[in-house]
């Protein structure tokens, strides 16, 4: 555990020698308690991820995947000029100044909707400096090209554990609805045309579990998150 980083109480870090993500995975695998957030703070990124432990049915439990991303959205908001928009993409994109800037991932211990999974980790990668294919594409940034070179990688880290605390804390008390508002004031696309999962329509917003609803023609499709999981090791 890390002496510079100060967390929530019921959260408590590691620093990763290779990919946070994987690092979160493997101690939820080999049964860590929930509350673990893994780390690799690095100069032209950070990756961080955290371990959770449902007692709801997966497709419920998804719904920590838009907290931890309202959680960063709320976080970075406060950090960075105020004059930067953060918003998010459905699939888990991180969108500063309208570009892709990283984003999050999604794994449990299995993909059954109407089963408690043992664990969920969920975890974001934010390139910090931008890359040589960056100038070649102009749709995807790095934090520190958009004005945000004032925020540090541990602060950014300290405040996401807590402002998706917040919303974890509240989508358990209080159920959806407040994330469910917070969230689709900052998710990119609503009412436009889009393609999500193979699926082309109008991106018409979510359901009480966030699953995407595109209306094609006329019909509306509905994209559950568990969409979005990856195969567990």
């Amino acid at each position: 555990m890390s002496d510079a980083l100060t967390f929530p109480p019921l959260m408590w870090d590691e620093a990763a020698n290779g990919p946070a993500f994987d690092h979160a995975v493997m101690r939820a695998v080999t049964g860590c308690d929930a509350g673990l957030i893994a780390h690799r703070l690095m100069p032209e990124a950070m990756e961080a991820a955290l371990v959770f432990a449902p007692e709801v049915p997966l497709q419920h439990a998804m719904a920590m995947l838009p907290a931890c991303g309202v959680g960063f959205q709320n976080a970075l908001g406060a950090l960075a000029p105020p004059e930067v928009a953060v918003h998010l993409d459905w699939d888990g994109g991180i969108r500063v100044n309208g570009a892709r800037c990283g984003g999050f991932r999604v794994m449990a211990s299995g993909s059954d909707p109407t089963a408690v999974p043992d664990w969920l980790v969920v975890g974001f990668d934010l390139p910090l400096m931008a890359g040589p294919e960056m100038g070649r594409t102009p749709e995807i940034t790095a934090l520190y090209a958009e004005g945000c070179a004032d925020v540090t990688p541990p602060a950014l880290l300290e405040a996401w554990a807590r402002h998706t605390l917040n919303w974890v804390t509240r989508w358990e008390t209080d159920g959806p609805q407040a994330l469910h508002a917070e969230w689709r004031g900052l998710v990119q696309g609503i009412g436009e045309e889009v393609v999500l999962r193979g699926v082309a329509g109008t991106f018409m917003g979510a359901d009480e579990d966030f699953g995407a609803l595109v209306r094609a023609k006329d019909e509306t499709r509905l994209i559950p998150l568990t969409d979005l999981l990856e195969e567990a090791p």
